[in-house]
């Protein structure tokens, strides 16, 4: 089980997130929402070690930095580089390396494993392609890859459906359910609203600090929606029980 306790983070003397609680069993997959700097990247960021924060973060109940093997993150498209000159194998193969060691060749078992994630997302016969070359939606299958070859418990992942087509939408929900019937836990941050929601087992609304957490159908609701986006946000045709899924 993921647990966060009392997290806060002072990101350049501005209180980003204050006081978050919550906790996430194995086998859930969660979705993280809030208008842009509500600060769910930062709270992702805090739970990798990337940024300083005060509370309590345990995996399993050990201290989750001393996990950080344990902890694969999917970051922003929009964070990546994609004119560095790497191709999608080497890029999947950068998740076996605190296994492999830095100076060391990959092992025929981490060769065995980058081929196996590569095949899973449908990118094996891209694999020698440099990553600037694929489309939107390859390159996000190649660092869904790349989690999937670290071989982790817990998976973060920070807005993985933007910008991409169908058929990688189709793949990644697809990865997602392995993932979940495996037990692994999977945090996934989003500006997704509507039906899309559903495929959460559970919601965290978020605007710097934790609004609610329940599952999607009581977290959407208008009163919690407006305290999240604001009281002017307009809402139309929307089930009356269901507000905003």
């Amino acid at each position: 089980m993921l647990e966060v306790e009392h997290l806060s983070v002072d990101y350049r003397g501005v209180l980003a997130v204050e006081d978050i609680s919550f906790a996430i069993a194995p086998g859930q997959i969660v979705g993280m929402i809030g208008p842009n700097g509500a600060g769910k990247s930062t709270l992702v960021k805090a739970l990798l070690g990337l940024l300083p924060m005060q509370g309590r973060a345990a995996l399993h109940g050990a201290p989750l930095q001393r996990q950080r093997h344990r902890v694969a993150y999917v970051p922003q498209r929009s964070q990546i580089d994609w004119d560095y000159p790497i191709t999608a194998w080497n890029v999947v193969m950068m998740a076996r390396t605190t296994t492999t060691g830095w100076l060391r060749q990959p092992s025929r078992q981490s060769r065995q494993i980058v081929q196996a994630a590569l095949e899973r997302v449908n990118l094996l016969d891209l694999a020698q392609r440099q990553i600037g070359q694929l489309s939107g939606g390859q390159q996000q299958r190649v660092f869904l890859a790349r989690a999937l070859a670290q071989q982790a418990d817990l998976f973060f992942l920070d807005e993985p459906f933007t910008g991409i087509d169908k058929k990688t939408e189709a793949i990644m929900l697809g990865v997602f359910a392995e993932l979940r019937a495996q037990g692994k836990t999977l945090l996934i941050c989003s500006h997704e609203w509507g039906d899309a929601l559903q495929r959460y087992d559970r919601l965290l609304l978020l605007n710097r600090t934790l609004l609610a957490n329940d599952a999607p159908q009581s977290v959407m609701t208008l009163e919690n929606i407006q305290r999240a986006y604001g009281e002017n946000l307009h809402v139309a045709n929307r089930p009356a029980e269901m507000p905003f899924c």
